[in-house]
């Protein structure tokens, strides 16, 4: 009847101050790298669907004002919107100015390229939101875990030696169920670790199409580059 009381809630309700709290912990770190997990995941789908948008309707518009007008309604929600309003600005504010401020030495190309890698900066650092909590939570809770596993074993093995009991039965139980701690831990480290690779995939091929993006906006808004059809062209269409 003993060994049928023997599991995950047998060891919580009879662990000490510092089981319960390494349980507690652990409960903390799932929830917190879930909660990460699925609002990132969103975030990153709705990000994906508004880059798209505007990236094509930015290579189809007939002038920077069509684009500009776009913005304006719409707003700058998403990176490449983003870096396209603020390069925008920075060109207007270098012409109208004449470069007279020191932040502004160096030509139009050089004030351009600040300002639009200043707006790369501050994406990166936000599709970084988070990243660091899955990472620590994938390298921290396995540890977690089996150092719950460790006190668990080594409280049940006093209360054996205590009692005189020291058959395989009654060791093998204790020491099972302080197992789970170890369990737990991977339980919650392993979705951090996968969720944590997944999305600094997605980040890193993010910021290659946005960089990309820059080069060829860079280069119309020093050129002015247009096609035949008066609608903006990309330095890549034009090459080919």
């Amino acid at each position: 009847m003993e060994n049928q009381t023997l599991g995950f809630a047998h060891f919580i309700s009879h662990a000490d101050g510092l089981g319960k709290t390494l349980f507690v912990i652990l409960l903390v770190m799932s929830l917190a790298s879930w909660y990460f997990i699925i609002t990132k995941t969103i975030s990153n789908l709705r990000l994906r669907r508004a880059s798209e948008r505007f990236v094509n309707f930015f290579w189809n518009a007939s002038s920077i004002e069509e684009v500009r007008g776009e913005i304006h309604t719409h707003g700058a929600h998403e990176p490449f919107s983003h870096l396209t309003s603020h390069a925008i600005h920075a060109r207007d504010h270098h012409v109208r100015t004449g470069g007279g401020k020191i932040a502004e030495t160096g030509g139009l190309a050089d004030f351009l390229t600040r300002s639009m890698r200043k707006v790369i900066d501050e994406e990166t650092a936000k599709l970084e939101n988070g990243l660091t909590v899955l990472a620590t939570v994938g390298s921290t809770a396995p540890f977690v875990g089996l150092l719950g596993t460790v006190w668990g074993v080594y409280g049940a093995l006093v209360s054996i030696g205590m009692s005189g009991a020291g058959t395989l039965d009654k060791v093998a139980g204790p020491v099972g169920e302080a197992l789970i701690m170890t369990g737990l831990g991977l339980a919650v480290a392993i979705p951090a670790v996968v969720a944590y690779n997944s999305f600094t995939r997605h980040n890193r091929l993010t910021l290659a199409s946005l960089d990309a993006f820059a080069h060829d906006l860079f280069a119309y808004l020093t050129t002015g580059a247009h096609n035949q059809n008066g609608k903006i062209v990309s330095l890549n269409q034009g090459a080919a």
